[in-house]
């Protein structure tokens, strides 16, 4: 798979933080399709093939999830927590990309099986950086197995 086959499944409520991550994204040249869901529900929606993404073929599978915690029918740890119960995205890499300093979030986040764990700069220049460092991670050096 090429770089620019890859996708990235954002999960994001906030659309300030939204425009905020994808503009960060693009700045760093990263210009993978990127692919939102504003809440729990919508990103098992997505990856399971439920709900409106009823039929995708979801043996596509993004290359990594950027995963908010606080997000509104279905939180981020429980999104977690599906995906690492289900054998189709148990090995997902799953990036929590959070606002919050609690220590529990952090602890719970890793008891599930996230691959790492970002508190988002509140300065935009270190987020574009940040985001810039994950892009390099996640898309270019990181390999996956097969799912």
């Amino acid at each position: 798979m090429s770089v620019s086959n890859k996708t990235i499944l954002l999960v994001e409520d906030n659309p300030d933080d939204e425009a905020l991550a994808i503009r960060a994204l693009r700045r760093n040249h990263i210009s993978n399709e990127i692919v939102v869901a504003r809440d729990g529900v919508e990103a098992l929606d997505y990856l399971f093939g439920t709900g409106v993404h009823t039929g995708r073929d979801i043996s596509i599978k993004p290359t990594v999830v950027l995963l908010d915690l606080k997000l509104p029918r279905i939180d981020g740890l429980e999104v977690l927590r599906r995906l690492r119960a289900d054998k189709r995205t148990s090995l997902l890499p799953v990036v929590i990309l959070t606002t919050s300093s609690e220590e529990q979030d952090l602890l719970k986040s890793y008891s599930l099986g996230c691959n790492s764990y970002i508190r988002k700069p509140v300065d935009f220049i270190q987020f574009t950086e940040a985001v810039r460092q994950l892009g390099m991670y996640w898309l270019l050096m990181n390999e996956v197995p097969s799912l």
